[in-house]
């Protein structure tokens, strides 16, 4: 699969395996995301249930998630791709259909962190590297990503709807089938490998692992993604309840709700991405986000008494969310170094979980201490945080990230990386010798990758 062609297209194969690997990602994203719009509702009908338990099962899997995410990836280098990507499937289903047999919140909380064991994230990130062209690997990355959006988007529907029709053992058993559905289209549609490779592009690279937790800007990116999370578990302990509770609107109605926030919020972030990318302005976009962010708390909090009300709110939150979530990956795409981006999103995704983990887990709390005023102030003073420390990140540079083969010739020049940062639109170059490529970071408004290439081709004095 892998070749030196320059081929603007993807390949068949190439669609095939980003198509078949991002519906794998949709499958389990989707079984852990369809609980959370219905658990603080359906729920509270278990045994030894408390409002501090159902927020520990809401966020328990990002606790195992966050610990075994890194290592199941340097895992699939050691074992391969496959082996552990059906393993952690496995895992998952079997998460599932644990807490689809309890009766009890504790079944549901050892089943949703057995769920997040199934940490497969990092290997099927490196597959698609594998099977990849480096000059479309980023639109492969991106298929990926919109997958992941449309399954949490489906999810916040299909939760309520499955619930409502089956209960919440129907709803855990249908996740355990998801995971199934990904181990066939693994089996059945995903192209084989001819052989696994290293790319610090999506990979963790032990090296790289102590820069990028003292990298200021990447910890700063990292503390954003904790607290969007962390706000989204610990809302949602609160918001279904206050649909309910204070909006007077039945939990089997709940869908339409979240339906028309998030097609709302979906098209209403679209003009500030576009705003951010094309005036280089994504600070000024970040920090508008998490105001609103920040301003959904302190509204659900002192106007959230009626369902039109809440339904605002939920639309601006959407907004918010969906804003922060699609802007947060690029940023640390942008932030890290040349040859660090796979370590530095692997640092950051970690810090995704453990912000579920700790929102659920402190949501459950304030609701059972301070019920769901208290969920909104904790919600609104972790906003007003999280706004303290992005107000003095600096405004990231505006560069793409390239894999570069380097033939023997190039491998050899011990200048090369030096000479290409003194070309105006190289930000960053870095030669990785056991890889036989280059890690580059351009910005495309001033260097175009035909010339970056022809540079690379033509090593020695010639080149610059």
């Amino acid at each position: 699969m892998q070749d030196n062609s320059h081929s603007e297209r993807m390949s068949a194969g190439e669609r095939r395996a980003a198509g078949s690997l991002a519906l794998v990602f949709a499958f389990r994203m989707l079984g852990m995301f369809m609980v959370l719009p219905v658990l603080a509702t359906y729920g509270m009908e278990l045994h030894d249930a408390t409002p501090a338990l159902i927020g520990l099962a809401i966020g328990a899997y990002g606790l195992t998630q966050a610990v075994l995410q890194i290592p199941f990836g340097m895992l699939s280098d050691r074992w391969g791709r496959l082996p552990v990507i059906y393993a952690g499937l496995l895992v998952f289903a079997a998460g599932a259909a644990l807490a689809a047999t309890a009766d009890s919140i504790w079944g549901v909380i050892a089943g949703r962190v057995l769920q997040g064991a199934g940490a497969i994230s990092a290997a099927v990130m490196a597959l698609l590297s594998d099977l990849t062209r480096e000059q479309h690997r980023t639109k492969a990355m991106a298929m990926i990503g919109m997958s992941i959006g449309l399954s949490f988007a489906v999810a916040m529907v299909l939760g309520p709807l499955l619930t409502r029709a089956f209960g919440l053992s129907g709803l855990f058993w249908s996740t355990a089938g998801m995971a199934l559905l990904g181990m066939l289209i693994i089996a059945w549609l995903v192209p084989r490998a001819p052989r696994a490779l290293q790319h610090r592009e999506s990979a963790v690279a032990r090296g790289s692992l102590w820069p990028a937790l003292r990298h200021g800007e990447l910890l700063r990116l990292d503390m954003g993604i904790f607290s969007l999370h962390a706000l989204l578990m610990a809302s949602f302990v609160a918001l279904p309840l206050a649909l309910v509770e204070q909006g007077g609107l039945p939990r089997d109605e709940h869908w339409w709700v979240y339906l028309g926030a998030l097609l709302v919020g979906f098209f209403g972030m679209l003009p500030f991405i576009i705003y951010g990318e094309k005036r280089r302005q994504m600070k000024r976009v970040l920090l508008a986000a998490i105001c609103l962010l920040l301003f959904c708390e302190v509204y659900f909090l002192l106007w959230g008494n009626s369902l039109w009300m809440l339904v605002l709110g939920f639309v601006l939150f959407f907004t918010a969310f969906n804003l922060l979530e699609a802007s947060l990956p690029s940023l640390v795409s942008k932030v890290a170094p040349a040859a660090g981006k796979g370590t530095a999103m692997g640092v950051y995704a970690t810090s995704q979980f453990l912000g579920a983990a700790l929102g659920g887990i402190a949501g459950g709390w304030l609701f059972q201490q301070y019920g769901v005023q208290g969920v909104f102030l904790g919600c609104a003073l972790m906003a007003l945080l999280w706004l303290g420390f992005a107000v003095t990140m600096r405004e990231p540079p505006y560069v793409t990230s390239l894999r570069l083969p380097l033939s023997a010739g190039a491998l050899a020049d011990a200048g090369l990386a030096e000479r290409l940062l003194a070309v105006p639109g190289v930000a960053d170059a870095v030669v990785v010798a056991e890889e036989a490529a280059l890690y580059v970071k351009v910005d495309t408004q001033q260097l175009d990758r035909t010339s970056l290439e022809r540079l690379v081709e033509q090593p020695g004095p010639a080149a610059c």
